[in-house]
């Protein structure tokens, strides 16, 4: 009854309801699963750990099976989705998935568990994500910043780093490798591959078939302003606009392959598909890769990880990787 009286500040359907009194309802908001040993289907294991004490920033590590002791595996370093308010590495269905990407692919991933919007507004999330990534490159001279975590000391491959995303987290692993592409990663790493799934990016101005009626009052505008209230370019700073007036030359992404996959029913589809466009226009010097699952909608292979289009999308990021 309480929660009825409450006044509502803000409210983002289905996702999230915050009051002026400051609490917050996470109304999508499943109760973490533990990790597990030897998954009984796919044989990969999984653990978390405290990547820095002093934030709480977390992680979920996957593990694929071994068939020699020194086996090696490409690594992936891996942001969940939600609006950068809502989700969590340490979901029933981000667990699911990772599990089955770590085994399709034979990845050693890495899903981090970042602070969230609107107790953590951006950019903390970005942040969060890149030190994740730096503590992973760390690894490679055995430095990390709160002791090795020898999984990735024995089985991760350094000059074979990944970084992806769903939705918020396809937009953080854009700026994340943005940020590389600017900024040295520990003991010389390099980011091979960025892999994009249904990312949120968004502008004032439509693209594609997008219209412009009510555009601010769509969720993807009003999420933005609600997460990073201090963003000095609005909806279209670079950050959620990679390819408005302002943003930089995509050609200064920090790896090497980009794989994005769009759903044909997804709000967010026009701009995954012009990212590509922009990436090949920019003189990236690089491999671009676009996956469309036409009848599909906003992170279906999440939701529905049995329906064929989200099998075939595995396979085409476990090819990606495997390249």
């Amino acid at each position: 009854m309480a929660a009825e009286t409450r006044e509502i500040a803000h409210e983002f359907l289905p996702f999230i309801r915050i009051y002026k009194d400051g609490s917050i309802d996470r109304l999508i908001d499943p109760p973490p699963v533990p990790p597990s040993l030897n998954d009984p289907q796919t044989g990969v294991s999984s653990k978390d750990i405290v990547l820095f004490p002093t934030t709480g920033v977390s992680a979920r590590i996957y593990l694929p099976p071994l068939t020699s002791p020194t086996q090696k595996f490409p690594i992936l370093v891996y942001f969940h989705g939600g609006g950068f308010c809502v989700g969590s590495a340490f979901s029933a269905a981000d667990h699911r998935y990772m599990t089955t990407v770590s085994s399709l692919a034979k990845v050693l991933a890495v899903s981090v568990e970042y602070r969230l919007a609107p107790r953590y507004p951006l950019p903390v999330g970005y942040d969060d994500c890149f030190s994740a990534l730096q503590w992973v490159a760390s690894h490679k001279a055995h430095e990390p910043e709160s002791g090795p975590e020898p999984w990735l000391v024995d089985h991760g491959d350094f000059n074979r780093i990944f970084v992806g995303g769903e939705s918020a987290g396809g937009n953080i692993a854009h700026n994340v490798v943005m940020r590389v592409g600017r900024d040295n990663l520990p003991s010389g790493v390099r980011v091979l591959g960025l892999f994009l799934a249904m990312p949120y990016f968004w502008g004032s101005e439509p693209v594609g078939s997008e219209t412009k009626t009510d555009r601010e009052r769509k969720m993807s505008s009003r999420i933005w302003e609600f997460v990073y209230p201090s963003c000095p370019g609005g909806i279209d700073d670079p950050h959620v606009n990679p390819f408005g007036p302002a943003a930089p030359s995509l050609a200064g992404l920090g790896c090497r392959r980009v794989l994005v996959c769009v759903a044909g029913k997804d709000e967010l589809r026009e701009r995954g598909k012009r990212y590509v466009e922009a990436v090949k226009e920019s003189g990236f010097d690089g491999e671009v890769e676009l996956f469309e699952a036409e009848n599909e909608d906003h992170v279906f292979h999440i939701f529905n990880q049995e329906c064929e289009a989200a099998k075939e999308m595995h396979k085409r990021l476990a090819s990606f990787v495997q390249k």
